[in-house]
């Protein structure tokens, strides 16, 4: 569904007040005074217009968010909260995620269904710590990069492996990626070896991911070592955020909030000044349409009518203090205000 839409007074990412004409769920024009007899009114008072949010990385399978309050017990390991999970997840039959979630190798038949839902038109490949939960790293990245190869589809490998042993699986992928020609074609998910403190371990990493165009995503973490936002885009990674599990049986945490995931990726970056702090707000925006490899995203005439309207007077403002007086608009269509959906957009 497509709308059209004027909205008047705003500031496209803090800069000087103009108006949007939206038609047909684009934005055709961007200028002070915009006249469109018939078509609604917008008006943001100044507000700034924000690029809508892109949620790169989440599993919105696993979520309880809405479901009551679920008691959590999972242990510290990767494994345990996968065995936990499995445990409460009995009921549900998922057959369309093509993710090895509690593991590729280890799980008898995992393959074969993630091969079967890539053929009904899954996006993506996913993998998971080929060393630390398979056991078998070669075989688990041959698994992964041959459904890439049968199916054409890109791969998101979700790596939490740390140190040295995160670095030894990244080498094997970085092996494969250039064996078989699959430049920009992956992604590192969690990456938690790259937050490292030996730069003698991360620096060759970087140099290769920037050399094969390889993305990373980041949660910003508390917990776990994080990859370096700003030594990453200075090196022309691209980077993106999302929000891992959102209320699950893995943490109680999570709302799904992107402008709240920014502030994340800062405080875990000790991003303090506005150029910095701009980073973290990236990797929510236009970081995840360039790993997503989405179309006609951004403010600009021709791009795609996916905004956000709220109160600030610069992007690091609304990052830092996360208004919930929102206007949310997508394709031109007015769907959410202050944190209540006003419309269902097929």
């Amino acid at each position: 569904m497509t709308a059209d839409l004027l909205i008047r007074n705003a500031r496209p990412l803090g800069g000087p007040a103009t108006d949007l004409l939206i038609r047909a769920g684009r934005i055709v024009e961007r200028a002070p005074g915009l006249s469109a007899p018939g078509v609604p009114v917008e008006d943001a008072a100044g507000k700034l217009a924000l690029p809508g949010f892109v949620e790169a990385h989440t599993h919105l399978d696993k979520t309880l968010l809405g479901m009551g309050w679920h008691p959590h017990g999972a242990g510290p390991r990767i494994i345990d909260k996968i065995d936990h999970e499995r445990a409460l997840k009995g009921p549900l039959d998922i057959d369309r995620v093509a993710f090895p979630q509690s593991g590729l190798l280890r799980r008898p038949g995992t393959l074969e269904l993630m091969d079967r839902a890539l053929a009904m038109g899954v996006e993506v490949v996913g993998g998971l710590d080929p060393c630390a939960i398979d056991r078998d790293p070669k075989a688990h990245l041959d698994a992964v990069f041959a459904l890439s190869q049968k199916h054409g589809r890109p791969i998101d490998i979700h790596l939490h492996e740390p140190g040295e042993m995160g670095a030894f699986s990244l080498e094997l992928i970085f092996e494969r990626i250039r064996a078989l020609g699959l430049h920009g074609q992956v992604t590192v998910s969690h990456a938690f070896c790259l937050g490292a403190p030996d730069r003698d371990l991360v620096d060759p990493l970087i140099a290769q991911l920037a050399e094969l165009d390889v993305a990373i995503m980041t949660t910003g973490p508390a917990a776990r070592p994080a990859p370096p936002v700003a030594r990453l885009l200075a090196a022309g990674i691209r980077v993106c955020s999302g929000s891992d599990g959102i209320r699950d049986t893995w943490s109680p945490y999570g709302n799904g909030d992107m402008l709240e995931r920014a502030m994340f990726v800062g405080l875990r970056n000790n991003f303090r000044r506005d150029e910095d702090v701009a980073l973290a707000f990236h990797t929510c925006t236009r970081g995840g349409a360039d790993v997503m490899r989405i179309d006609g995203y951004g403010l600009e005439p021709g791009c795609a009518a996916d905004l956000l309207i709220v109160p600030g007077e610069t992007v690091t403002d609304a990052v830092v203090s996360r208004p919930m007086d929102r206007v949310v608009v997508k394709r031109g269509a007015v769907v959410a205000r202050g944190g209540t959906c006003t419309r269902l957009v097929a």
